[in-house]
């Protein structure tokens, strides 16, 4: 609102002169006054708008905070029975807003051909990472998972906290970590949404003797050279031996499903993910990858440690892991390879110590694979369909110490189940041909389907068919 002092003159002497006209003098001396006076009401005028506007700002701030505690009251509240009321919408971001989440999770359904008893379909995982920065330089990441859906004393399921670590930049491309954090080993340690990788489940070479995702608690110091090498090293906890069990009650497993999710790897049996942690015994570990090459990879990382002793009087034992992997991208082609090898010393006093077991402790395990993928046989819009063919063999008892004598590293009479019945104990090792693709809905939703063909355990042969999802 604005009105000229000019005008305001103009509307005093117009009004003198319907009044009647007194002298030039006095006539100028009211017109002064009441000059001013206008100027004066105007200035109150323009304090008053500024107050009005100001509290216009603030009444729509309200109006805004009570709609979302009114959306947030109705989505905590519970449904009608038969209605589907929407979620609620997440308040707009704000740029300044240092918390950011992400998330991935994945759904199964496993078949095997040979014995459709057997047949399960699961809620794998659901994982959702909370972060927080601190300043540009000083980060907080998390990551919380849920397994098999429920988790508690009488269920499968399994609640953890799977990354918990600050992240500090020293430099441009230098950078500090600590906490609970992944080990850089292999393809899907790090990175192993279901959006990154081919196939309903991860290989098994990078779950049996790289035991992925593979955690301890530790220190970590990486970053990237203006070559493209990238490059990590680390101390952390380490596995502990002592975990080993050399009395199995029952079968382990008797799918392929169960060779994946009942950690029966090395590794997998005696890693401790910093849950209660023995924290005398320590590993190190080394990584590096070359991403300066045109659309090709090479990578190698390598783990040491002090694992501990089976029993008091046993020596102190000593495991070891390295990988090497290898990725070349021409166009549309992925064609991925990958070897691992692991072991254990002083097994032969330890596995003495239980003559007969049906699972002694190797003193090596190793597996390798090779992978090709093509990522648009068919592309209609966001949809996407990605084939792809992998061949591994993987070997968890691949030499062993000091097994008693007439005994080998499998039993060869039938053991009992879980489930009351009996079945022959499965190979250590196997070589496994998977052919499938991975149909892309959009960015972060895949629909997968693969048939796994199993050439020494050929019970283990199924078919699968998996949904994956990945938002950050």
């Amino acid at each position: 609102m604005s009105i000229t002092r000019s005008t305001a003159g103009l509307c005093a002497a117009a009004a003198l002169a319907c009044a009647g006209a007194p002298s030039r003098a006095a006539a100028d001396v009211r017109v002064q006054e009441l000059d001013d006076r206008m100027a004066r009401l105007m200035q109150m005028v323009q304090q008053l708008d500024a107050e009005l506007r100001t509290l216009k700002t603030e009444n729509e701030a309200l109006r805004a905070q009570t709609r979302c505690t009114e959306t947030r009251i109705d989505a905590a509240a519970p449904a009608a029975p038969g209605s589907s009321p929407a979620p609620a919408p997440p308040p707009p971001p704000r740029p300044s807003d240092p918390v950011y989440l992400w998330g991935y999770g994945e759904i199964y359904s496993m078949n095997p051909v040979h014995d459709r008893d057997l047949a399960q379909a699961d809620l794998a995982r659901a994982v959702f990472g909370i972060g927080y920065a601190f300043n540009a330089d000083t980060r907080f990441n998390s990551e919380f998972e849920l397994e098999h859906a429920i988790a508690s004393s009488s269920d499968a399921g399994e609640f953890e906290v799977e990354q918990f670590y600050l992240d500090h930049a020293l430099g441009p491309d230098l950078s500090l970590q600590a906490g609970l954090l992944l080990l850089p080993m292999g393809f899907l340690n790090e990175s192993h949404e279901p959006t990154h990788f081919y196939g309903v489940q991860r290989n098994f070479v990078e779950t049996l003797i790289i035991p992925s995702t593979w955690r301890e608690g530790g220190v970590k110091l990486g970053g990237t050279t203006e070559a493209g090498l990238r490059w990590s090293l680390g101390l952390t906890t380490a596995p502990e031996v002592s975990k080993w069990d050399y009395a199995p009650a029952v079968v382990p497993y008797r799918t392929a499903l169960g060779l994946e999710n009942n950690g029966i790897g090395p590794l997998q049996a005696t890693h401790q993910e910093l849950s209660l942690a023995r924290g005398r015994n320590l590993g190190s570990f080394v990584a590096l990858d070359d991403l300066g090459l045109n659309a090709l990879r090479l990578g190698a990382s390598a783990f040491i440690g002090e694992v501990g002793r089976v029993a008091p009087g046993l020596p102190a034992q000593r495991a070891t892991l390295w990988e090497a992997h290898a990725r070349w991208t021409p166009g549309a082609w992925q064609l991925s390879a990958l070897a691992a090898q692991g072991t254990i010393s002083h097994t032969g006093p330890a596995n003495r110590r239980y003559p007969g077991t049906a699972n002694p402790m190797p003193a090596r395990f190793e597996g390798w694979l090779v992978e090709a993928a093509y990522d648009r046989l068919w592309q209609a819009g966001d949809w996407r369909l990605a084939p792809f063919a992998r061949y591994e063999h993987y070997n968890l008892g691949a030499a062993y110490e000091g097994l008693a004598p007439g005994f080998g590293p499998r039993p060869t009479a039938p053991l009992p189940t879980a489930d009351g019945a009996t079945a022959q104990y499965p190979h250590a090792q196997d070589r496994v041909a998977t052919l499938g693709a991975n149909l892309m809905l959009t960015q972060g939703v895949v629909f997968k389907f693969d048939y796994q063909y199993f050439r020494i355990n050929s019970n283990f042969s199924r078919l699968d068919f998996g949904i994956g999802i990945s938002f950050d």
